[in-house]
Formats: C-alpha cells, sequence, structure tokens
C-alpha cells in the first residue's frame, strides 16, 4: 500500500455522508476521489470486471488525489478496490449467489445466531449476492476467509472489496451495477470474523484424550495438563481443555489466560491457541441463549 496512508479509526473516514456520495457520484472517477479525499486508499480494477489493473493489486492502494486522478484519467471506466479490514476501515461479510447455489441461507442463519446483526450497511453485488459492511473500529487483526460449501467469504486484512457505483458484466453479458440497499438505523458494531467462521464451518467432532484430567479437577491441574502435551497433540488438548473449563463455569477470559500460557509453552502459537479456545467456547455454548432466534431487524425489511 502507498506508504503515505496510515490507517485512521474506521468511523473518522467512513459514514453515511461519504456512502450518499459514491453511491450518487456522476462517475467512477468522482466516486474514487470522494473515498480519496476521505483518507481512504483505492485502486482502479478492469472495467467491468474485478481483477486489480495495479502491479501488486490492492497492496498500491492509495488515498492521494494525484495518484487517484492519473490512475482514472488513464482508466476512467475502471471499477473501484478497496482494501478491507485495518487499511480500508471496513470488514465486508460477502454473500455468494451463483446459478443454483446461494449463500443466503448460511447468513441468515448467521444473523438469527447473532453474528452479522451489527453491519453499517448492505450492498446488492450484480450477482444478487451481498456484501453486509463492518467498520473495523479495533486493532486486533482479521484475516480474510472462505467457507466454499456454505458460499459466504469473509474481507478483512489482506483482502478487498469493489465498491458502488461500480459495474461488473456477468456469464450472461449483462452489466451491473453494485447498489446500496440498507443503511443501519441501529449502532454499527464490529463483527466476529473467527466466530463466524467457526459458526458456519465448526471443527470436526474429536474424541477426548483418554488421559484429560476429569470432571471437577481444579483449573491449574488442567493447565499443566496443556503444558506437557506432545507435538501432534498440542491443539487437539488445549480444544477439550477449554471445553471442560466452559463446561465448569470459567469465563473464556480466565480460561484464554491460564490455558493460554499453558499452550504457548508447550508450542502453540498465540493467535492459534487463541483461536482454539474460542472454538472450543462457541462448541461448548451453542446451545445457549445467543443461538435462539432473535426479532427480526432490517435484514429482513430489505427482504433478505
Amino acid at each position: 500500500m502507498n506508504q503515505s496512508h496510515r490507517p485512521r479509526a474506521a468511523t473518522v473516514r467512513w459514514s453515511p455522508r461519504l456512502l450518499n456520495d459514491i453511491v450518487n457520484a456522476p462517475d467512477l472517477t468522482t466516486a474514487a476521489e470522494h473515498l480519496g479525499v476521505n483518507g481512504i486508499p483505492v485502486f482502479p480494477c478492469v472495467p467491468g470486471g474485478k481483477r486489480p489493473l495495479t502491479a501488486h493489486g490492492f497492496q498500491d492502494a492509495s488515498a492521494e488525489r494525484d495518484v487517484i486522478d492519473f490512475w482514472w484519467r488513464r482508466h476512467p471506466d475502471a471499477n473501484i478496490g478497496v482494501p478491507t479490514g485495518a487499511a480500508g476501515g471496513v470488514d465486508v461479510v460477502d454473500v455468494d449467489v451463483h446459478k443454483t447455489v446461494s449463500g443466503y441461507p448460511a447468513f441468515e442463519h448467521a444473523r438469527r445466531a447473532g453474528f452479522v446483526e451489527g453491519w453499517a450497511w448492505l450492498v446488492r453485488t450484480p450477482s444478487g449476492g451481498l456484501h453486509a459492511y463492518f467498520l473495523h473500529t479495533g486493532e486486533r487483526e482479521q484475516r480474510s476467509w472462505q467457507v466454499p460449501g456454505k458460499h459466504i467469504d469473509f474481507r478483512g486484512d489482506g483482502g478487498y472489496i469493489i465498491v458502488p457505483p461500480s459495474r461488473v458484466t456477468g456469464e450472461d453479458g449483462a452489466t451491473r451495477s453494485y447498489e446500496q440497499i440498507a443503511v443501519a438505523s441501529h449502532h454499527p458494531g464490529a463483527v466476529d470474523a473467527n466466530g463466524l467462521r467457526g459458526f458456519l464451518d465448526p471443527p470436526r467432532p474429536m474424541r477426548p484424550p483418554t488421559d484429560l484430567p476429569a470432571v471437577g479437577a481444579r483449573p491449574d491441574k488442567l493447565a499443566a495438563w496443556v503444558a506437557c502435551r506432545p507435538e501432534g497433540g498440542r491443539n487437539g488438548g488445549l480444544f477439550w481443555a477449554a471445553c471442560r473449563m466452559a463446561e465448569e463455569g470459567h469465563d473464556l477470559s480466565t480460561t484464554t489466560s491460564l490455558l493460554g500460557e499453558a499452550a504457548y509453552s508447550a508450542g502453540l502459537p498465540e493467535r492459534e491457541a487463541t483461536a482454539t479456545i474460542r472454538s472450543a467456547y462457541r462448541i461448548a455454548t451453542r446451545l445457549g441463549p445467543a443461538s435462539q432466534p432473535r426479532p427480526t431487524n432490517a435484514v429482513e425489511a430489505v427482504g433478505l
């Protein structure tokens, strides 16, 4: 990414007014300039498509007016790409629709479970899918991922999206635009990308280790057991110990602190250990109140 751009808080850069400006811009050049003026880095993509025109893709994104003007003078019909995550200030849940498959059922399932209720605005994609935008307001990195079986992608750090009023030509030869369909009336919130992924694609059930400490064992005994797990059994051992802690009423913070330290000493990377503990808590608590149907909201109001 252009080194002159420094990511700032998402709430400073993105606003309903900015969204209105780009949606109603008279051309793609003006829309790209609106984004740059607000500190959001952009880069050109092929007209009617999604492929970057820059040598290094989204890594070349810039918010500099001169750079943006140069790109769109050369390619006035270029679509507008924006890096997601901390760089662009937004995380996006991408609902895919392709011929006979659709990610809408999985998205609705996740909505009822409370994972995607904090969106800031919704955009219909040219294929008939959906981009649910969330403001990236924290320091925690959330990498992009895909769950092909559920037809849901997440665009976070290391990814990008095409924004309105860009247009894409489909397999049927028709050219359609990215269209804003809703702006939140609620207070937007961040998305827990790891939690959403675990909900959509839960880990396969594993048999508990035969030497797992008995039910009711002290937390420090569980931690000592995790710290002694051999290579190849560290992740699974941590998962089951975290499940035991959750079942016995210990909160996530306590478990992460205690078992996380034990997992690090056993050789697990911090990010992997944290993700495993969170996964265990999702599994252990998924039948709780958070998994019950929620009241209808604006997602249903726009016909999703």
